[in-house]
């Protein structure tokens, strides 16, 4: 949201600029706009091609595709959450739980490229990403 002083008399030429952005976010219904729609077709190619480059390894395609869904459900949840009356546990959950999912799957893979002292590294700042998700949603009192 942008506050322009009631005071000033001339326009400020960014803020139609940064309207329309916000404006590509979402639509008057609620629905995506164009900017996460754009997002969510990147998303998608990206991940079309990873699964078209790695169709031999089983285990790869798998990688990607329960990354593509559990993405996909962590958007709309997020979505969900926003519009959510306050104490809705059960979209707290689910986000904290897919966002655990993720944060495990990507530290897996990062870490399995890594030395052993990089390993370390890595799991501690995805469990303590973890850990703190738990406290910010959870623990912690509004």
């Amino acid at each position: 949201m942008v506050w322009v002083p009631q005071h000033q008399h001339h326009q400020n030429p960014t803020i139609p600029l940064l309207r329309s952005a916000a404006a590509g976010a979402m639509d008057r219904d609620g629905r995506p706009g164009w900017l996460p729609s754009l997002g969510f077709a990147f998303l998608s190619f990206n991940c079309g091609m990873a699964v078209y480059r790695s169709w031999p390894d089983t285990s790869s395609v798998a990688f990607v595709a329960v990354a593509y869904v559990a993405l996909l459900l962590l958007f709309r949840c997020l979505h969900l959450l926003e519009r959510a009356p306050p104490g809705r546990q059960g979209i707290k959950l689910a986000v904290w739980g897919l966002s655990t999912l993720l944060t495990l799957m990507f530290s897996s893979k990062v870490a399995a490229i890594m030395p052993p002292w990089a390993q370390l590294l890595v799991w501690a700042m995805g469990i303590l990403t973890i850990v703190a998700g738990f406290y910010a949603f959870f623990l912690v009192r509004p």
